[in-house]
């Protein structure tokens, strides 16, 4: 079975939630304080695995705004207690054919075939199933055998379970023959049941509570502390009185089939570190494929007596340390000297693989589960979730756009409190936690993680692609697509079409784009960008962090052999003064020619000097963006007045970048 719909009433921020869609994996986005975790706790309490965290606190849970008001009404019997939490799960194939089986085929309406489970401040547990009692009943009567048509009619008459069975008790007069008495009785006695029980109970505990999900809640409070004194533990576990923190350190123990008696003897301490270690091996493995963070970390456990130097609570009886050790660094720390990220990605790994060994269906709902967590290590936990987590449904809470998984955005729902937002008080059908499945319904503020996603994927798939070429503006677009139309019309070499081409905005830029998305597997990035003496140290503090190698960065100097170089240097200085001519022949007082124009390598700077003795017309200024939009609109045309030197550099260039695609798919073909 599978969980479908959720809807939460009156409990904590919620008055109403709405009712939402659950799918497979699906994501509660929202503001802090929006009612997020509220969403969870209240379904948790529905069928928890912890037994003891089962029932709901009226003076807890209850929204406290209202409590007094609420408990009046229920005291006068204005209403009933308030029912918190209503679930609705869709039956398999095989849930549904053992129900048929007993009661006929289409005893169940509807093609999903669901049914409500629904839990109030009352803690009893509503079952509502779609069935079909009339269709029961004939299914019911088709296994009697009449001795005539005449019997077979008046039991027909019933229309209910409750009818059906007083016709058949009643049946003491010989106007209904049967053609098997036994057959008989054993329908009373069934109906009897099914009576007393009421149908959707029995139905429930016959064939659909043993198959129900258990409710596993994981927040940052059953984050393990690494170490434990076991007499205590076996004292608040003893007493009913277990630390949150203290599930997954018992549920690491039984990973590695130790009990605490077996830790607190410690006769064979050797067998002891054995047992534990193989339970870190094991967890070391799962957490290494999806904690990409660090590769070279190893987890280690150590048990021993307590010391009169141990820290308060662990100077006696015997301690349980678990230990990380590094091997990148040669350092062993406890667990809870690690980032709070990591401490949390094992607790939750050491109970979830210990649950898991149960076999019992669970769904899981993470509070958070990437807070700690750092952008690229978020993208390893929804790998893991999408991966590991594939035959558990899973409901987690996010505030991180990196936690959205951009290809799945029917996953979101967008959880959402008006009444933060709001100086006047709303209308009480309006107030508290709202969660919308459309996000058009949400404010902007509860929508901002969404946003995020979709503007980080966007620019990924605008920007990037597996061959990026950053160039530094995009005028360098213009001439780098227009030439390459050029030469290929000529049957030469242009930039291959694998290449996305990326303006970053200017060499400064440069070294932070290529830190972001250099170091991604599998992207061959390189550089073909302006080049000025100043720039010198910029690249060589790239080279020196290993953003990019110097055999991917190739500057428009390396083309022209001039000591400086910009894109608009590959052209001819004549052919270039046509491009600015052409495109501000309104705004020039005359035409430019080569010789009006002062020293300088690069020829935007010589026009930039120019410019400023001889101003434009109508206050306009010189943007090289505009002869390289005049040069794509016109290259055609131009193209005639084009030196062969011209086309040769841009060629050579075209040549040295392509290189770099046959050298990348060289590479991935031999790994």
């Amino acid at each position: 079975m599978k969980l479908t719909k959720v809807h939460v009433h009156e409990f904590k921020s919620i008055m109403d939630s709405n009712q939402f869609d659950v799918t497979d994996i699906t994501c509660l986005v929202g503001k802090n304080e929006a009612g997020k975790t509220a969403i969870l706790e209240a379904l948790y309490k529905l069928n928890p695995i912890i037994p003891e965290h089962a029932d709901f606190d009226l003076t807890e849970d209850y929204p406290r705004a209202h409590l007094e008001e609420y408990v009046a009404d229920v005291e006068q019997n204005k209403r009933n207690p308030a029912e918190v939490v209503e679930a609705y799960f869709s039956l398999d194939a095989d849930e549904v054919a053992a129900i048929e089986k007993e009661l006929g085929t289409g005893c169940l309406r509807g093609a999903s075939h669901q049914f409500r489970l629904a839990k109030g401040y009352d803690n009893k547990l509503s079952i509502t199933i779609d069935y079909d009692e009339p269709q029961i009943v004939k299914n019911l009567i088709s296994t009697v055998g009449f001795a005539n048509e005449e019997s077979r009619a008046q039991v027909e008459q019933a229309g209910n379970l409750k009818s059906l069975q007083l016709i058949l008790i009643n049946d003491s007069n010989a106007a209904i023959q049967y053609e098997g008495d036994a057959q008989t009785k054993l329908l009373l006695e069934k109906l009897g049941e099914y009576i007393d029980k009421g149908l959707h109970a029995y139905i429930f505990q016959t064939y659909l509570e043993s198959k129900l999900p258990k409710f596993l809640y994981f927040d940052e409070f059953y984050q393990m502390e690494g170490q434990v004194n076991i007499e205590a533990l076996k004292e608040r576990l003893g007493n009913n009185q277990l630390l949150d923190s203290d599930r997954p350190m018992l549920a690491l123990m039984e990973l590695a089939r130790i009990n605490m008696d077996q830790l607190a003897g410690l006769e064979n301490t050797q067998n002891l570190v054995s047992r534990i270690e193989g339970a870190g091996n094991y967890l070391s493995r799962r957490i290494l494929d999806y904690w990409s963070q660090n590769r070279h970390i190893q987890l280690r456990f150590d048990a021993r007596p307590g010391r009169p130097g141990d820290p308060p609570g662990y100077q006696s009886g015997t301690n349980l340390w678990v230990n990380v050790y590094d091997s990148a660094h040669w350092v062993t720390v406890r667990l809870g000297m690690r980032s709070r990220g990591f401490i949390w990605f094992f607790s939750f790994l050491a109970w979830f693989f210990q649950q898991l060994k149960s076999g019992k269906p669970m769904i899981l709902l993470l509070d958070e589960p990437g807070v700690f967590l750092h952008a690229s290590a978020q993208g390893d936990l929804l790998r893991f979730i999408e991966k590991e987590l594939e035959n558990h449904q899973v409901i987690y809470t996010t505030h991180s756009p990196f936690m959205i998984g951009p290809r799945h955005l029917e996953r979101v729902r967008v959880v959402c409190d008006r009444g933060m937002d709001q100086d006047k008080t709303l209308p009480q059908e309006e107030e508290g936690t709202k969660v919308f499945s459309d996000p058009l319904q949400a404010d902007s503020g509860s929508l901002f993680p969404l946003q995020g996603t979709l503007a980080f994927h966007t620019m990924q798939n605008l920007l990037m692609g597996p061959h990026t070429l950053i160039v530094e503006g995009v005028s360098d677009m213009f001439y780098i697509q227009g030439m390459t139309d050029l030469l290929e019309r000529a049957e030469k070499t242009g930039l291959s079409d694998v290449w996305t081409v990326t303006p970053v905005g200017g060499i400064d830029r440069v070294p932070t784009f290529a830190a972001l998305f250099g170091a991604q597997k599998q992207l061959n990035l390189a550089l073909l960008i302006d080049y000025q003496k100043k720039d010198q140290p910029t690249l060589d503090n790239m080279y020196k962090q290993n953003l990019l190698k110097q055999s991917r960065v190739f500057t428009f100097a390396d083309f022209t052999g001039t000591a400086e170089a910009d894109i608009e240097d590959m052209f001819d200085p004549e052919f270039y003064l046509e491009l600015v001519n052409g495109e501000y022949k309104d705004e020039l007082p005359k035409r430019i020619y080569q010789g009006d124009l002062p020293q300088h390598p690069r020829i935007v700077a010589r026009l930039e000097q120019y410019f400023q003795r001889n101003p434009l017309k109508n206050n306009a200024r010189f943007n090289p963006y505009r002869p390289a939009r005049y040069f794509a609109e016109h290259a055609s045309e131009l193209s005639t007045r084009m030196s062969a030197k011209t086309q040769e550099r841009f060629e050579a260039a075209f040549r040295a970048v392509n290189k770099l695609v046959q050298s990348a798919t060289e590479k991935t073909a031999a790994d």
